[in-house]
């Protein structure tokens, strides 16, 4: 592909994801907020703060990280130090929705495996916890990154931009703490979630087998197994999208480890590797702004919600026209 067609194709990649996915979140926080959709208060706890940190990405990772320097590269977010923040922002952000991604798995794996420890585990305090623990842990985590940059250049005696220290690829600190970055982000979280779908399905298509016996329901009729289907869509339709999104970013760090050669690996639109890094940056970003639209495919009350939100405006101006 052309660099002449490339450059604008990943430009114009980023302006819809501002533009779908930064109104998609708020949308969800709204509707979830109001605890309307017939879900638990622990489960919308969970949707609520994954919604929360997807917004976040959009806005540090795409307004402020990619449109604003391709549209406005000389401002105040440009400067060494706002931009190194920047980066500890994003990475902070994105983690903050990873791993909330993981406990809401690991919350309905209880839910549905473990009866017993449910009422203990799956409350609206542990929720709670877990949001707050992985919120200022994914701030702790990304910190050091802010001291692994330096200025591009200085005008005027104004550092400009990031430009990633030499001794990042060399000091051993810092190799070891890339390998952490990338076993936590996205290694860890990849297999867990993989894991405790697997997990997941083999005790669901036991107890359904159990349950027809001990019943004689028919598939489609028990109530009970209805509302236990429509929990575990939501659930393997967020972890399968996430699978989805994050596999191109486990093959890039592999290859890259393989050939030895720098993910920072300047801006070479032609490069094949180029390429490949700034697809597997669209799709991880991309995955920040698809979970509503998996709400209104699998949950009926998120419609209901979400048609009520966006007619509202319509119907307040026809009865002010009538008034």
């Amino acid at each position: 592909m052309h660099e002449a067609v490339i450059a604008p194709f990943f430009v114009i990649c980023y302006l819809i994801l501002a533009a779908v996915g930064g109104p998609a979140n708020l949308l969800a926080i709204i509707i979830l907020s109001q605890g309307r959709c017939g879900l638990s208060r622990c489960t919308t706890y969970y949707l609520v703060a994954i919604a929360v940190s997807d917004f976040l990405v959009i806005t540090t990772a795409v307004i402020l990280n990619r449109i604003s320097r391709i549209y406005f590269r000389q401002n105040v977010l440009s400067t060494t130090p706002v931009c190194t923040l920047s980066v500890v922002l994003v990475y902070a952000t994105l983690d903050c929705s990873v791993w909330l991604t993981v406990a809401f798995t690991i919350d309905r794996f209880v839910a549905i495996s473990y009866q017993r420890l449910k009422t203990r585990y799956c409350t609206e305090k542990t929720a709670l916890l877990v949001i707050g623990m992985i919120c200022v842990l994914s701030c702790i985590k990304n910190a050091p990154f802010y001291l692994a940059f330096q200025p591009l250049f200085i005008l005027d005696g104004v550092p400009w931009f990031c430009s990633v220290k030499a001794n990042f690829y060399t000091w051993p600190v810092w190799q070891f703490y890339d390998w952490l970055f990338r076993i936590l982000t996205p290694f860890l979280p990849f297999f867990l979630i993989l894991l405790l779908n697997v997990f997941t399905i083999r005790h669901i298509l036991a107890a359904n087998r159990a349950r027809r016996r001990l019943c004689g329901a028919a598939k489609g009729q028990d109530p009970e197994m209805a509302n236990r289907q429509r929990s575990i869509a939501l659930l393997f339709a967020i972890s399968l999208s996430f699978l989805l999104m994050w596999s191109p970013l486990l093959v890039h760090f592999i290859y890259v480890q393989i050939k030895d050669e720098s993910y920072f690996n300047g801006l070479d639109f032609s490069d094949p590797l180029y390429i490949f890094e700034e697809t597997t940056n669209t799709l991880q970003l991309l995955s920040s702004c698809n979970n509503v639209f998996i709400y209104v495919v699998t949950q009926n009350l998120f419609r209901k919600q979400m048609k009520k939100i966006l007619i509202y405006p319509f119907v307040t101006l026809a009865r002010s026209f009538k008034r």
